[in-house]
């Protein structure tokens, strides 16, 4: 088995020179299960098209509003059982072949499809909904990266969340977007029906 390739996302310029040297270079990629045994301390990885994308952790603020987000969708999930919500950079495989791993800050799986026994390891399905929200060393064109890859993969709604801008950006599967303020109310749609949240209740 090829040892694993390591790509240093350009937003952690710092980080190369402290990773060990470079593996001989290969064509082959990274597969989801060479993924798992994986682990950089301190670090996120993830998997697209069978590179290592490495970050680093997303911050204080990130973790409060992430928090307060996943709470507002736990209780309204769980009060009316329509899913599971999952939190902390959950593993979904999006594609194979190269394979492309990915971790939501949040997701939600309708009832329907979760699967008995739970995965455990990476789920070998996209998420009904996931949540990304951003932190201070994301940048835009890794944000739609990562959302093309969550609706390609069959995800059929994506919220964005920007502490710092004070706003949310929403992604369906049929393409449409929208931008809301934070006066505005994050919707569930037709994925969690009836949901509501205030942005600015989650800031």
């Amino acid at each position: 088995m090829a040892p694993p390739k390591f790509l240093a996302m350009p937003a952690e310029p710092a980080y190369v020179p402290a990773m060990p040297a470079p593996p001989p270079a290969t064509t082959l990629p990274i597969t989801a299960e060479q993924l798992l045994a994986i682990h950089i301390p301190g670090k996120q990885v993830e998997l697209v098209r069978g590179w290592l994308v490495v970050k680093e952790p997303p911050g204080y603020r990130h973790g409060d509003v992430t928090a307060r987000l996943a709470f507002e969708l736990m209780q309204y999930a769980r009060a009316r059982d329509l899913g599971q919500i999952l939190v902390g950079d959950p593993g979904f495989k999006l594609s194979a072949n190269p394979d492309t791993v990915r971790g939501p800050d949040i997701a939600f799986v309708q009832r329907s499809r979760v699967p008995d026994p739970l995965p455990r390891t990476f789920a070998d399905f996209p998420p009904d909904l996931a949540v990304e929200v951003l932190s201070p060393h994301d940048r835009p064109g890794e944000i739609l990266a990562k959302v093309g890859d969550w609706l390609e993969g069959g995800t059929r709604l994506v919220w964005v969340v920007d502490p710092e801008r004070r706003l949310a950006r929403v992604y369906r599967h049929d393409g449409t977007e929208s931008t809301l303020r934070e006066t505005e109310s994050l919707s569930g749609e037709d994925v969690l029906p009836g949901f509501a949240c205030k942005i600015a209740s989650i800031l």
